[in-house]
């Protein structure tokens, strides 16, 4: 993902986030003078100059001739994720009570949805997590496991890579690598494939059936690691 496009992730259009990053790496300019560099139409250049002004990503400098400075990169995002935080605090604290999870069965598609449900599901946890997954997807969800840890939740984890986190139950076994399966707190599941971005697809259930299935499995796959070890013993 490219420089233009994640500006856009702040509210950004196109056109704002490329003269955005024009200013950041030519210095100040005026409206001619970006419209020169970017190809963009002077009418489009100013109309996006002004909003850029208005959405805080840059200051207008006043002169003979109007030009404008680009709010650095760090205090632009810092502050949309601010604004973002207190309008996330007004929404919880006024929205009506959330109710409970679905009692049936949900499904979930493409990797990016999938991963943030993995670290909401963690994040939220209450006393355990068991987390059946690959090595090459424990590096995406650590900062929610290790907060997790740190609150006093009890972390076991299936995966195929050494994997050495203090307090952590670790267990090593080769494991299909687009499978991902989650039990949190004994009361809701993740479980499906992460294959190829938009096509991965998982269930999220807080069925006790599919709960109690999972589980079970999981014990199981803990047992197969069990007896290995007790092989490589002898």
């Amino acid at each position: 993902m490219d420089n233009t496009e994640l500006l856009t992730r702040f509210n950004l259009t196109r056109h704002e986030a490329t003269i955005y990053l024009t200013l950041l790496s030519d210095g100040d300019l005026n409206g001619y003078e970006v419209s020169k560099i970017t190809g963009i139409s002077r009418s489009n250049a100013y109309a996006s100059l002004a909003s850029l002004v208005e959405k805080g990503a840059a200051f207008i400098i006043e002169g003979e001739t109007t030009r404008y400075t680009p709010v650095p990169v760090e205090e632009f995002c810092g502050n949309k994720i601010r604004s973002l935080q207190e309008s996330k605090q007004e929404l919880i604290k006024n929205i009506p009570q959330r109710r409970e999870d679905a009692e049936g069965y949900i499904t979930i598609t493409g990797e990016h949805r999938i991963m943030d449900k993995m670290r909401n599901m963690i994040s939220e946890s209450k006393s355990r997590v068991y987390l059946s997954v690959s090595g090459n997807i424990l590096p995406e969800l650590l900062t929610e496991m290790q907060a997790a840890h740190q609150r006093g939740i009890k972390m076991v984890v299936i995966t195929d890579t050494p994997f050495p986190q203090e307090g952590m139950t670790v267990h090593l076994l080769e494991k299909p690598k687009k499978q991902v399966r989650i039990i949190v707190d004994s009361t809701t599941v993740l479980t499906g494939d992460i294959d190829e971005g938009e096509f991965s697809t998982c269930l999220y259930s807080g069925k006790k059936n599919v709960v109690d299935l999972l589980k079970e499995s999981l014990q199981n796959e803990i047992k197969v690691v069990e007896m290995m070890r007790g092989f490589e013993a002898k």
